[in-house]
């Protein structure tokens, strides 16, 4: 049995302007569900799996700096669909779908909030 990784995916947010309009993006791809929790515009995010998540209210930042954040990959079962439903849901296309060998098939997106993600299909 191998040992787990010391660093693991363990939580993820998702700053949003328009908290609503995210949550139905979000819901119409992946199915999540969201749960609202401490400060209105908060939710935790159900995935499904074992990694949580939070949606939360776009925050100024502080300083006038901005704030930079990790890139997550979702796993799908098909790019082409995801990448259809994730236009016809308001996100945008990153760079489209691209298969790199031994690893799969890949895309990025911007959600409607404007952040960055990205869905593989591995092998």
């Amino acid at each position: 049995m191998q040992n787990a990784p010391a660093f693991q995916l363990s939580h993820f947010s998702i700053n949003a302007d328009d908290v609503d309009r995210a949550r139905g993006f979000y819901e119409g791809i992946f199915g999540w569900t969201f749960t609202a929790w401490g400060p209105p515009g908060f939710f935790l995010i159900e995935t499904g799996g074992i990694v949580h998540g939070a949606l939360q209210q776009r925050q100024e930042p502080v300083g006038g700096q901005v704030i930079r954040a990790y890139e997550c990959s979702f796993t799908v079962n098909d790019v082409d669909e995801t990448s259809a439903k994730i236009v016809e849901l308001g996100g945008t296309v990153h760079f489209p779908k691209s298969t790199i060998p031994g690893v799969g098939d890949i895309a990025t997106f911007y959600d409607t909030e404007g952040n960055y993600f990205c869905i593989a299909k591995y092998v």
